[in-house]
Parts: C-alpha cells; structure tokens; sequence
C-alpha cells in the first residue's frame, strides 16, 4: 500500500498549482481520500476530501472555492488543483487514504495510509 505525492513547488501569490496523489498496491474502492497540510510550527490541517466510489466530496473553509479535488479512476490518482493561491496556503501537502467514508474525514488519526508529503510555497 502506497500514496505518492506529488506537484508541489513554489508560485507566486494568486497562482495555480495542481497536486497529484497516485495509488498503489490497493483497491481504491470506497475508500476516503484526502489532503491535509502542515505549514510550520503548526500542526497538520485538514484540506479536502473525497469518497472514492462517489458521492462525498468536503471541503475546508479555507479553501473552498479556491481548491478542487478530483479524482482519476484509469490512473488511481487524487488531485489536488490549487487556484488563487495565497502566502498563507504554503505548507507540505499530504495525500491520506482510509477504507470506507468517515464522518471524521478532517480528522488526520483517522487515516491508516499517508504519502510522503509534497512541498508549495506561495510567494507574496
């Protein structure tokens, strides 16, 4: 079982980036995935999530009507498309997977699979 993450970078303020979190090694069925971030000193936020199978898709208020996630089921990748980008949103992004939607999706503990994280800096 294996999330990679990966397109982050850095951009400058009011720019786009897109993150993608390939799997491997399991059946993506019904699972919850999500992105979460840690900016430092901070601790890891939650950022969206979504249900593999369908039907669930959240959002944090941060970052509604600014972020996309999406998903690819030919490619077994979640992305991530990150619009508008401000100073505040530089953090390492993290990809996570957990069988089966929870209603504590924003919850890091709940989640058993973690990628390596990927790093945006935006630049003010």
């Amino acid at each position: 079982v294996q999330l990679q993450a990966s397109g982050g970078g850095l951009v400058q303020a009011g720019g786009s980036l897109r993150l993608s979190c390939a799997a491997s090694g399991f059946n993506l069925d019904y699972y919850g995935i999500a992105w979460f971030r840690q900016a430092p000193g901070k601790e890891r936020e939650f950022v969206a999530a979504l249900r593999w199978g369908g039907g669930r898709i959240r959002y944090a208020d941060a970052v509604k009507g600014r972020f996309t996630i999406s998903r690819d089921d030919a490619k077994n990748t979640v992305y991530l498309q990150m619009n508008s980008l401000k100073p505040e949103d530089t953090a390492v992004f993290f990809c996570a997977a957990r069988p089966l939607w929870t209603t504590n999706y924003d919850r890091p503990y709940e989640y058993d699979n973690w990628g390596q994280g990927t790093l945006v800096t935006v630049s003010s």
